[in-house]
């Protein structure tokens, strides 16, 4: 089911200044994506093992927007695993009673692949998603 870590978000509460200070690190920055449907401006951070999302607030009721409300300074937002099949994955979550957001219909992420969240209550205080890409590179 689970097959890898897909990423690690932050929230930041500047997008352009976050994605600049990663650059002159030396670390490759992917141009920004706007997600309205989500709620976010995204950049990713490409490393050989792993990519860092960096996220942003977008639009009124931005689920972004109340964690940085908490969080001014930003952070740990939540962890993407890459699984096999998104259809099968929300029905085991919520067979196991995990709650699966948004009534466990995928919505399309920033690779254009399928993705879903798992309620952090129910994953030891972690927001997790979840995600099935298209192929190896996503």
């Amino acid at each position: 089911m689970i097959k890898r870590v897909n990423h690690i978000a932050i929230a930041v509460p500047d997008l352009e200044l976050a994605a600049q200070t990663w650059r002159n690190l030396g670390v490759t920055v992917s141009e920004p994506q706007t997600l309205p449907e989500h709620g976010v401006r995204v950049v990713f951070l490409e490393f050989g093992n792993v990519k860092l999302e960096l996220l942003e607030a977008y639009g009124e009721g931005s689920p972004i927007g109340k964690f940085m409300q908490k969080n001014p300074s930003g952070g740990m937002h939540h962890v993407c695993f890459d699984v096999d099949d998104i259809g099968a994955t929300s029905a085991k979550l919520q067979d196991a009673g995990i709650r699966v957001l948004g009534g466990g219909q995928p919505k399309i992420g920033a690779h254009g692949n399928p993705v879903l969240f798992a309620h952090p209550s129910d994953l030891f205080g972690v927001l997790t998603e979840f995600e099935e890409p298209h192929s190896p590179e996503s």
